[in-house]
């Protein structure tokens, strides 16, 4: 029995429940769902290794990623192929996380990481001429930005995995190996459509979950705690499950399984022109107005809790985990080229404060000590900016002596 949004609270626009996510405009115009869930698992795939390959942050590839699942809520992959696409996602993610990269960077960089996987496969998507893989991959982030209705902000899990991970007690070497291995769930989750689904605080804590299942590491104590917080989580997010968390557990389980079965052959998707008539108009525009459903209620906030029923998914301390052919779970490269970045070293100290002069160093809370000003360095002699050496000081009594008269004529 899955476990999905009860449909009694409006929430944002861009979480769906899984009846939805079975009913895609792929799946309506004659794909097949499992074609169409390794589309997205390719296209994630490819995003990842791109970024990667072009030195781009990890927030970066992840909002490229988030952007790719959301386009495709509106879109059918039969008339959008997904590698120009996800090239788009990811030239438009560089810009709002502000690491832009040149567009015909993006497409020479993804010329080199598509011949990596499959030969010709870069021709088949982009085709040949330079100047049209330009202006398809321009339209298709113009066409992305209607869709997604300009809400470029994304939030990922990776944040409130280390806030959640500094509120915990205990030996601090286990709590880094599982807070990793949560971390590394997190990139393999870019391949699956729990970012449409539930909120990132709520991916953050059941991958943790995940991660401490597998590590054997279980959480007993935790900062700020109280009597009403049975478990850690309870401080964070109200009346979460544990057949929640194990259903989304199982989602990101499933993906190691599906690395065993080779893609199918499949004709080539039609390519993407700027000046076509593959581009259908109505398309460019459309934006279909998603159902509204409701999520467990997340601490500040005013949504309603989920209906679990009794006979979901088995818990994970007693169901096997599936089969897979690939890295170990959590390793986060089952079929990625470029491992993406790791997980950044946990500091259970205080925090680091913001610089001089930002938004938040003008509103840092008092009691802490203001961050040291940077100190001023001369610059090296003949520098532009050298200061010229002082003028000498004359005295006083200073009396200007006469010029010199004329030498005297030579002696006869």
């Amino acid at each position: 029995m899955e476990v999905s949004r009860s449909p009694s609270q409006k929430v944002s626009r861009w979480y769906f429940d899984k009846k939805e996510l079975r009913q895609t405009p792929s799946i309506l115009d004659g794909l097949n769902a499992d074609t169409e869930a390794r589309y997205r698992r390719e296209g994630a795939r490819f995003i990842i290794e791109l970024g990667s390959y072009m030195n781009l942050s990890l927030t970066t590839m992840a909002t490229g990623v988030v952007y790719y699942h959301r386009f495709y809520m509106y879109h059918t992959f039969q008339n959008f192929p997904r590698y120009p696409t996800a090239c788009a996602c990811l030239f438009l993610a560089g810009k709002v996380e502000e690491t832009p990269k040149k567009c015909k960077d993006v497409i020479k960089s993804a010329q080199v990481v598509l011949d990596r996987l499959e030969k010709d496969k870069f021709s088949e998507q982009f085709g040949d001429d330079m100047r049209n893989q330009f202006e398809e991959v321009m339209t298709l982030e113009r066409i992305l930005l209607q869709t997604i209705k300009f809400d470029l902000q994304v939030e990922h899990p990776y944040t409130f995995l280390l806030k959640y991970a500094k509120c915990l007690k205990g030996d601090k070497s286990r709590l880094q190996k599982m807070v990793q291995m949560a971390w590394t769930f997190v990139n393999d989750s870019l391949c699956t459509t729990l970012c449409l689904q539930w909120e990132p605080e709520i991916i953050a804590i059941a991958l943790m979950y995940l991660a401490g299942k597998l590590s054997k590491f279980e959480v007993v104590d935790w900062n700020a705690r109280t009597p009403d917080h049975l478990r850690w989580w309870d401080m964070f997010v109200e009346d979460m499950s544990i057949e929640l968390l194990e259903d989304i557990c199982h989602q990101v389980l499933d993906l190691y399984s599906q690395t065993q079965n080779p893609a199918p052959s499949e004709s080539p998707p039609p390519k993407l022109n700027a000046h076509s008539s593959n581009i259908p108009s109505h398309l460019q525009n459309q934006v279909s107005p998603p159902n509204q459903n409701s999520t467990p209620t997340i601490a500040g906030s005013s949504k309603t809790s989920t209906p679990v029923a009794t006979n979901s998914t088995p818990t994970l301390s007693n169901a096997p985990l599936p089969p897979f052919g690939g890295p170990p779970p959590g390793s986060g490269q089952f079929g990625v080229g470029f491992p993406p970045p790791g997980m950044p070293a946990l500091s259970f100290g205080a925090p680091p404060l913001p610089p001089p002069g930002s938004f938040s160093h003008k509103n840092t809370p008092p009691g802490l000590p203001p961050p040291p000003l940077p100190v001023a360095v001369p610059p090296p002699p003949g520098h532009a900016y050298y200061p010229p050496p002082p003028l000498p000081t004359i005295p006083r009594n200073y009396q200007p002596q006469p010029p010199p008269g004329p030498p005297p004529p030579p002696p006869n």
